[in-house]
């Protein structure tokens, strides 16, 4: 039996033409909507979602593309993270939740970013883990320091070649960053790491398309944004690890061109941090709503 949250239970929910989610719910309250990154499903959440749902309603769906949830074909703008963000939006939603506070990491929270800059009458409170807005993602990576993010000019390659590649060796290729951005190989246990794997494995052409979005269409969005100087209003916290270090840039600058209201804070485990340092992110998450 695949693993599960403990004590949530599992849902589909429609949120758009011909493309439902599989989504996690447990506990009640306020809600907050959990969103996971690559390559992974909503199962990172399983720690941080167990402890918040002891005063929260929690919501932990596949994204559009990954895991259990829809992968429709793309037309473009299908795995554009405005079309994503919609589908949360359409998500909380349907569960009775016309606002809500949202966390992402990685992808996810390339989503929530956008979920906050498109919706913020519905988005309360927004925590971004690990990654950059999208913008500044492309912006500080040049030289041989952009070697770490070979997978993201891959996959921004034209449809074939990409997913030709990556499904030849889906595992090796899943793998790598799983075993490459843990510091802590013990935080994703075997039966889950194969759940990662065989999720993703199932789901190259739209992983692919989430990412290639990343380089043409939210791009596109982002940069429209930015000169029509729409900031996120909503409390935002943001975790990181010190990479902007190692890659030359002030991250917490960069942040400060997007939210009025900022906590940036640099922890020191790997990339997974919901899984290994879930204790640090809880406390994040619940400071983060009182503001």
């Amino acid at each position: 039996m695949a693993p599960q949250i403990t004590g949530f239970t599992q849902r589909r929910v429609t949120v758009a033409d011909g493309v439902a989610l599989n989504v996690a719910v447990g506990g009640s309250g306020s809600p907050i909507v959990l969103l996971h990154g690559f390559p992974q499903t909503h199962l990172m959440w399983r720690h941080v979602a167990a402890d918040l749902a002891a005063d929260h309603t929690v919501i932990c769906p596949d994204l559009r593309g990954y895991g259990d949830s829809d992968k429709p074909a793309d037309t473009g703008e299908t795995y554009s993270k405005r079309t994503m963000a919609a589908d949360v939006v359409a998500l909380a939603g349907a569960l009775g939740h016309d606002r809500f506070a949202l966390a992402g990491h990685d992808r996810g929270a390339l989503v929530a970013i956008r979920a906050g800059l498109d919706h913020p009458e519905a988005v309360t409170h927004l925590a971004s883990l690990d990654v950059l807005p999208t913008l500044d993602s492309w912006d500080v990576m040049r030289g041989r320091s952009a070697a770490v993010g070979f997978h993201l000019y891959l996959m921004a390659q034209p449809p074939g070649l990409p997913e030709a590649m990556i499904s030849g060796a889906a595992d090796e290729f899943f793998g790598y960053f799983l075993d490459l951005w843990a510091n802590d190989p013990n935080a994703i246990p075997a039966d889950v790491r194969a759940a990662y794997l065989k999720a993703s494995r199932e789901a190259v052409p739209s992983i692919v398309a989430d990412y290639r979005a990343t380089a043409t269409v939210d791009v596109e969005h982002d940069e429209a944004d930015r000169r029509a100087g729409r900031r996120l209003g909503m409390p935002l916290t943001v975790l990181q690890q010190d990479w902007g270090a190692a890659l030359g840039f002030d991250a917490a600058e960069r942040w400060r061109a997007w939210a009025d209201d900022l906590d940036h804070r640099t922890v020191t485990c790997g990339h997974f941090m919901a899984e290994e340092a879930p204790a640090e992110v809880v406390k994040a998450l619940r400071e983060l709503l009182t503001r």
